[in-house]
């Protein structure tokens, strides 16, 4: 599953990825995934599918015991694990996991500080994201006392300071009002940048993400055309999902 010979890598490509817990229970068994450079994956499942266990290879914070995970060609290794964390950002369900400073300016600086940015070139950088995020009103609050819409784009655009290839978000709906649902899907369609997206909002997966992988016991079982695939209502229910309210079933042949 690598690229063509002459064709840019593409953002993310996991091959062959396995992984057991320290219990010895298996939640990844032999994972392939493409994300091509821009495009949008949702990747869906049950609980315990192995969805979020597979979201957090992506960028190091679990390893696995074989396979192997590239970030637009980039190998994960010791050796790159620091580059791999600048070129995948990672967004959490929480967004107070992500959001530890007394200003949100500071906290979207963080990143890019740490790997050495200073001065006018910081500054930009965070002004971007900001604005890229539409949060620049709120550069001097406290994240703490935000709205849990406006957490969950500050959180983004902590990561977006990075100019990563890929962005992984983990549950980006999960809490938020539906004003603040609607402003989030609103910024993520307007990011160029490759975006894996783990959630159980199919809803939300028709309106953000062409594309659809299906998990379930640590396995793909299935992917394409998210519309084609969330009409398959047989499909579906065998892996314990519902389609959308007011999707038409899929065409049986």
């Amino acid at each position: 599953m690598t690229a063509e010979t002459g064709a840019a890598p593409p953002a993310l490509e996991v091959e062959g990825l396995r992984f057991r817990y320290p219990d010895g229970t298996p939640a990844l068994d032999g994972v392939d995934l493409v994300v091509a450079p821009g495009e949008r994956v949702a990747l869906l499942g049950p609980n315990g599918a192995g969805k979020t266990t597979l979201s957090l290879h992506t960028n190091g914070l679990l390893r696995a015991e074989s396979g192997t995970v590239r970030v637009v060609g980039v190998e994960l290794d010791q050796a790159t694990l620091r580059e791999i964390r600048r070129r995948v950002g990672f967004v959490f369900q929480d967004a107070e996991d992500q959001l530890f400073m007394s200003r949100v300016r500071d906290d979207v600086a963080f990143g890019p500080a740490n790997h050495g940015l200073r001065g006018a070139e910081l500054d930009a950088r965070v002004d971007a994201a900001l604005a890229a995020l539409d949060v620049t009103h709120l550069a001097d609050r406290a994240p703490h006392h935000l709205s849990g819409g406006e957490q969950r784009r500050v959180a983004i655009a902590t990561v977006l300071a990075l100019r990563p290839d890929v962005l992984v978000l983990d549950e980006p709906t999960a809490g938020l009002d539906p004003a603040s649902r609607r402003d989030l899907i609103g910024v993520l369609q307007g990011l160029d940048v490759a975006q894996l997206v783990v959630t159980h909002d199919l809803a939300l997966v028709l309106e953000l993400c062409p594309r659809t992988v299906l998990m379930d016991g640590g396995v793909v079982v299935a992917e394409g055309p998210s519309r084609e695939l969330l009409a398959d209502a047989a499909l579906l229910a065998a892996h314990r999902l519902e389609s959308p309210p007011g999707l038409a079933p899929a065409p049986r042949g």
